[in-house]
């Protein structure tokens, strides 16, 4: 569309990986299977928590939360991410592009807000055990979970706002897998600063924040830990809290990494580079955090052998009538 002397930008394209086009057939086979095993992954865990009554507990209910949240933040992501690959349709719309930025950095808040509240709800059942029914009942539970969506929001309409007012009247090209906000502001007509400043301002606060009191809940588990005189006690106590700071440490690495720093300093990098971690932590890890959580937690391992067992039994019940 031509206004004036500019034209105003009503389509984008997604380069993808231009470099591996020889291998985007590959590419497109690989994410598949990944972003399938994701849902699963994902799925069996929110069925798993509804129906085993032993997982009916504040732990497993933000789990549950946090796997919904994974299955919104990569099929925000992935089915564009996979159509480019083949190569059938490389172009979004300015609409669909803001869009799909502001739901992955909202849906990546709420996934901060929720991993930060199963830290101090850790926190409460190991250093307050005798009060942790009242603090952590299903009312309080709910509001929890429902202020962290609330809050994620909100909290990025600003540096959703400060992207909206930026005129984009020359290229078009992202170079990226999906719309992400730095090579978005590279294409501004107008220096960029204030969005930057805003993403950035938002961006930290809300990683830090909650890596902090993340940190501080494990700080206080530690220390609550170790004064338990049994050494079975003190493994027990750990093994609940094992799997959470997996995903935490995954998760909050690359997360600082691309985003904890001024959007400019993304020059510096190579650009191949930050797509490999862009990759990582928005296709990658959320397949790998339900096999952290089956894996590292033995209440999710035994619950999920028990819905096994007990779909086998039917089946062979169903067969011998």
């Amino acid at each position: 569309m031509v206004t004036g002397n500019k034209t105003t930008v009503t389509h984008f394209i997604i380069l993808g990986f231009p470099s591996l086009k020889k291998l985007q057939l590959l590419l497109f086979f690989v994410g598949l299977v990944v972003y399938v095993l994701t849902l699963c992954g994902h799925i069996i865990i929110i069925i798993i928590v509804r129906i085993d009554q032993r997982l009916q507990i504040p732990m497993y209910f933000f789990l549950s939360n946090f796997s919904f949240l994974e299955i919104c933040y990569t099929s925000n992501i992935v089915p564009k991410m996979l159509e480019v690959f083949l190569a059938k349709n490389t172009s979004i719309t300015y609409a669909g592009c803001i869009t799909q930025l502001y739901f992955l950095i909202t849906l990546g808040t709420a996934e901060c807000f929720i991993l930060a509240i199963m830290a101090f709800d850790r926190y409460l059942a190991i250093c307050n055990p005798l009060r942790y029914p009242t603090l952590m009942n299903n009312k309080i539970c709910l509001q929890l979970a429902v202020c962290s969506w609330i809050g994620a929001f909100i909290v990025n309409i600003p540096p959703l706002v400060a992207l909206c007012r930026l005129p984009f009247c020359g290229p078009n090209k992202i170079n990226h897998f999906f719309c992400d906000a730095p090579p978005l502001l590279k294409l501004s007509c107008i220096n960029p600063h204030e969005a930057e400043l805003s993403n950035f301002i938002v961006a930290t606060s809300v990683i830090v924040t909650s890596f902090l009191l993340i940190l501080v809940s494990y700080i206080f588990i530690i220390i609550t830990v170790l004064k338990i005189p049994s050494s079975t006690g003190r493994q027990k106590a750990f093994s609940t809290c094992g799997s959470h700071l997996a995903v935490v440490t995954i998760f909050y690495g690359t997360l600082m990494f691309m985003y904890v720093r001024p959007t400019s300093n993304f020059s510096i990098n190579s650009v191949n580079f930050n797509k490999i971690v862009s990759m990582f932590y928005t296709v990658v890890t959320p397949m790998l955090n339900p096999i952290i959580y089956c894996l590292r937690n033995k209440e999710v391992k035994d619950a999920l052998k028990k819905a096994i067992k007990g779909k086998l039994c039917s089946y062979t019940t169903q067969a011998t009538l």
